[in-house]
């Protein structure tokens, strides 16, 4: 069971943190900082990755599925890590993740060394002791400060890097060897601002960041088939057939399709929270118009839980 957590960054400073329980659903009450003077003093870091590389970075979304992804070996895992391996080497990983969801504002983190979240329960022991050491960047936190237009983006120290991001990471990255910081999705908020949030995040990627989106376009755990084995399709008709107009949309950058997706078929019921489908808009704003969509992974976990994966540029 994961869990989904909202970060109130409505109006106080900094001040105690109410966090939710393994598994629980819940709220991280003001935990929002200002954090000018802490991201001058954790800048030194950042210095080590400062030189960028030369070309501009894609942009990849990951359907991440469920968190034993991080320590299965599977068809979905073996191609994250070939991909890793094909992906050039960023100077940091931006990464927007189905499960830090806030209201008000847009959260960055800005933590020298960001926390492996272990955001979720009932599940073995194995994978709670997963750790993923990868500094932060807060310089680049600061500049996306400055980047985002759509929205207030609030440096925080309050969150980490959770499941969502971690899991991935792990096989893309196996060292942990790279700078990655998270940015929060203002639930608060409609499609059309997330997509723009991701048009504002592409100057990152003339810096070498990775902007990387992690969710799912398929994701309805009350409508899942446990047990069914992982195959290129899905054991119902809704999730086919909207995974189907899904990437019949990407292969034709119809962006308006793909942003006002309640409109597609199946969509009621393949999304019927948008928390898991917000990261892809991200990406998909993050994309120049020109720049086609790379299939790099399809298919299904639990039967209706697309793990469609693709890349821009």
């Amino acid at each position: 069971m994961t869990s989904k957590t909202i970060l109130s960054l409505r109006s106080r400073p900094m001040a105690s943190i109410l966090a939710p329980g393994p598994g629980r659903r819940g709220f991280l009450m003001g935990s929002a900082v200002g954090a000018t003077a802490a991201l001058a003093s954790l800048a030194g870091l950042s210095q080590a990755a400062a030189a960028a590389p030369s070309r501009r970075m894609p942009v990849i979304f990951i359907g991440h599925g469920t968190p034993m992804n991080a320590i299965a070996d599977n068809a979905f895992t073996r191609r994250l890590s070939a991909w890793g391996k094909e992906l050039p080497q960023p100077t940091a990983i931006l990464s927007v993740s189905a499960h830090w969801l806030s209201r008000g504002a847009t959260g960055v983190g800005a933590q020298a060394r960001p926390k492996t979240i272990h955001d979720f329960g009932g599940f073995p022991q194995a994978l709670f002791d997963v750790d993923y050491p990868a500094p932060g960047h807060p310089a680049l936190a600061r500049e996306t400060i400055g980047v985002v237009k759509q929205s207030p983006v609030i440096a925080t120290d309050q969150w980490g890097l959770d499941h969502g991001t971690w899991s991935v990471l792990k096989h893309l990255y196996p060292k942990a060897d790279v700078p990655v910081f998270q940015l929060s999705i203002d639930y608060d908020k409609p499609a059309a601002f997330h997509y723009a949030v991701g048009r504002d995040l592409a100057a990152l990627r003339d810096k070498g960041v990775l902007v990387m989106g992690s969710g799912n376009v398929v994701h309805n755990l009350r409508a899942t088939d446990r047990g069914t084995v992982d195959g290129p399709k899905a054991s119902r008709p809704w999730a086919q057939s909207f995974d189907d107009a899904v990437k019949s949309a990407l292969a034709g950058r119809d962006d308006r399709a793909l942003i006002g997706y309640e409109k597609l078929e199946g969509a009621s019921t393949a999304v019927a929270t948008p928390d898991h489908y917000f990261p892809f808009l991200y990406a998909l704003g993050a994309a120049g118009q020109g720049e086609r969509a790379k299939t790099i992974y399809e298919g299904f976990q639990s039967g209706t839980l697309s793990m469609r994966c693709v890349q821009f540029g």
